[in-house]
């Protein structure tokens, strides 16, 4: 079960000095256990990355105030909010912590510059006061005109405007954003991701974003944190993530292979049933990293040659294998090779045709030593 969150603190009383969030988040919930740490710096977005039920959520919502921590702090901006050690709790409506749901949890009964307005007047602001802020906020994500429109007049994407509105109409420290732009379609969801950028950016606040796409995390954050079973496994930019994927979940994601086994000193890599992967050393590990043990090869799909027979000149990685899939995407063929190792390869529409490829052909996949990163485990 959740701690039971202890006595209110007042946030004045209980700071510690550091500007931006820092946060370690240990909370139970049911069977799922999460036990997690980040922070971001004022102006800094961070996306948080992770399949279903991975706890991106619980995380953002443990920061919020809405889960009671087990173990751990959540600080913001020197105050901490959360510490159960020093039974030091300060309620979610004391946090300054701004917050927009995927469904934005508008009041259906109020327009949309009522919404908006809703927290400044909780907060004693007066009615002609706070109408006057909502409307200014309104006009500044693109709503000017549609004040008076209740959230069932208005399309999704403008529903998310006035849920983040609302949260800066508050004045946060620190933005919380859950899947803002999941219920979208194409053309919607790119739009909007633009503009949550750019007012971020104006805000300087500190802002998480749950996310479980990659896209998404490229379009709008500095840093992204990878969430998998309660654990961070991963962070840095989504081209760091790619140039060395530290789990299967991290390398499907971002579209590159990932090859699991003992590396030899210095190399190679050896699988588990003994095909070997010839390489150099990934991005930011040293050759003395390679020290021998538990490690991965990691190989972009593009990096792959493909051959209908066996290549001259007994090329160092060189695998045989069986076409199970071919996915055009974009004017370029994705080919899933089934085999020791299994692969994705990615060629060109034209280079396929002439390959004549289809399921159930025999291929043979070839990959330069230096376009394959190694790395310890």
């Amino acid at each position: 079960m959740t701690a039971t969150p202890a006595t209110p603190a007042t946030p004045a009383t209980t700071s510690v000095g550091d500007a931006g969030l820092a946060a370690h988040v240990v909370t139970t919930v049911g069977s799922f256990r999460l036990d997690a740490e980040l922070g971001a710096e004022p102006g800094e977005i961070v996306a948080l990355l992770g399949p279903n039920g991975a706890g991106k959520s619980t995380m953002v919502r443990a920061v919020a105030g809405l889960v009671g921590l087990d173990d751990g702090r959540v600080v913001l901006d020197g105050v901490v909010l959360d510490d159960p050690a020093t039974r030091t709790w300060v309620p979610p409506e004391q946090r300054r912590v701004g917050m927009v749901f995927q469904d934005h949890a508008l009041f259906d009964h109020l327009s949309a510059a009522a919404n908006v307005a809703f927290g400044l007047r909780a907060a004693g602001t007066g009615r002609r006061a706070a109408r006057a802020e909502a409307l200014g906020w309104l006009e500044r994500v693109g709503m000017d005109g549609l004040a008076d429109r209740r959230p069932a007049q208005l399309s999704g994407g403008q529903r998310q405007r006035v849920a983040l509105a609302r949260a800066l109409a508050a004045r946060p420290r620190l933005l919380l954003l859950d899947e803002p732009t999941a219920a979208l379609d194409g053309p919607g969801r790119t739009e909007l991701r633009r503009d949550l950028r750019r007012h971020i950016t104006e805000s300087g606040l500190p802002t998480l974003v749950v996310t479980h796409d990659p896209v998404e995390a490229r379009a709008l954050a500095d840093r992204t944190v990878v969430v998998e079973r309660g654990r961070v496994v991963q962070q840095g930019t989504v081209a760091d993530l790619a140039a060395h994927p530290r789990s299967r979940y991290v390398a499907d994601l971002v579209g590159v292979n990932l090859l699991e086994g003992v590396l030899q000193a210095g190399g190679p890599l050896r699988t588990p049933s003994g095909a070997e992967v010839v390489g150099v050393p990934a991005p930011g590990v040293e050759v003395a990293d390679l020290v021998g043990g538990p490690g991965s090869a990691t190989i972009h799909p593009r990096a792959i040659a493909l051959f209908t027979d066996p290549p001259h000149g007994s090329p160092r990685n060189c695998w045989a294998g069986t076409v199970v899939d071919i996915d055009d995407v974009d004017g370029r063929v994705r080919v899933r090779m089934g085999g020791d190792p299994a692969l994705t390869a990615e060629v060109t529409s034209a280079a396929s045709r002439d390959l004549g490829l289809h399921t159930g052909q025999r291929v043979w996949a070839v990959a330069k030593a230096t376009e394959v990163g190694l790395a310890p485990a």
